[in-house]
């Protein structure tokens, strides 16, 4: 299995790890990924909330790139994978739009990129199955909350690989890996985005109310799929006990770091070690041999 890599900003700077953790589990399971030559900034979030053109040139333009590879690509941020995949609806189906589009990039490009999240390859295409027989070190005893957020499943003509209301992707994931996923409501709840320096206070606000509920559930961590949703429970999770009332600390882990553990690999590969709230002791409760901490930077 074989695609074009898009990483994206986030995981080339502040979701280093997600970025660490995607490569060295998609190695391990044999999913080689090359990644797209001189790619750009997809525009998310800026461009399409002030430059209706950028919003779909900048895509594009690696998409066209990702064309002359000749591979499907595959993405690992929501935001990301929704910005690729909402410019080839648009191309696709908007001549007007698809017109404006090769005027700005300077090449032609019809939408028939295949555009996949990392979840969507490890679940769909290479296989829940697949991922339990090489599991090495079954994470038993650990129970997560799985956080899909907001963009991931919706808007569902556009992004869908899983119910938009009730996916199920990665508590298959983690059945697989030996834990226990647990049922709580807020599976796709906003955490409130990029509202995190303009309205940090919205951002708290709903991020006391999924922590709150996780804990309610019985998780001992949350699992997140978006480096926006792994800031917002992470890094600001502090700010929201302080503003609006205590709770245990709950550590925030990528899939890709849960999945790497479960298949063996180190805190190093994985880039575990980095989040705010550390998830060393949690870990070591289950898998004494694969829990040393690292440090924070890559």
């Amino acid at each position: 299995m074989k695609y074009a890599f898009f990483p994206g900003c986030s995981l080339d700077a502040t979701a280093w790890d997600f970025g660490r953790s995607t490569r060295a589990t998609c190695r391990a399971l044999g999913i080689e990924l090359v990644d797209i030559p001189d790619w750009v900034c997809c525009g998310s979030t800026p461009a399409h909330a002030s430059s209706a053109s950028l919003a779909v040139a900048l895509p594009v333009l690696n998409l066209q790139k990702a064309e002359a590879m000749g591979l499907p690509v595959m993405t690992a941020c929501a935001s990301c994978y929704a910005r690729l995949r909402t410019a080839n609806q648009k191309v696709r189906n908007e001549a007007e739009e698809r017109q404006r589009t090769e005027r700005i990039t300077g090449k032609p490009y019809n939408g028939q990129v295949e555009i996949h999240h990392v979840l969507d390859v490890l679940v769909n295409h290479f296989g829940v199955e697949q991922v339990r027989a090489r599991v090495a070190r079954p994470l038993e005893g650990l129970r997560v909350a799985c956080y899909y957020g907001c963009l991931l499943t919706r808007p569902p003509e556009i992004v869908a690989f899983d119910n938009p209301e009730h996916p199920t992707c990665m508590d298959d994931l983690v059945t697989a890996m030996g834990a226990e996923p647990v049922a709580w409501p807020f599976a796709t709840e906003c955490c409130g985005a990029s509202l995190s320096m303009t309205r940090s206070s919205v951002v708290g606000r709903l991020g006391h109310k999924l922590l709150s509920m996780a804990r309610r559930a019985g998780a001992d961590c949350i699992a997140v799929a978006c480096p926006l949703c792994q800031m917002n429970l992470d890094l600001r999770q502090s700010d929201a006990i302080k503003s609006h009332g205590d709770l245990p600390q709950t550590p925030v882990l990528y899939i890709t770091q849960l999945l790497g553990l479960a298949l063996g690999l180190s805190n190093k590969e994985l880039g575990i070690g980095a989040q705010s709230v550390s998830a060393s002791s949690l870990l070591a409760d289950r898998r004494p041999a694969t829990v040393a901490s690292t440090g924070g930077n890559p």
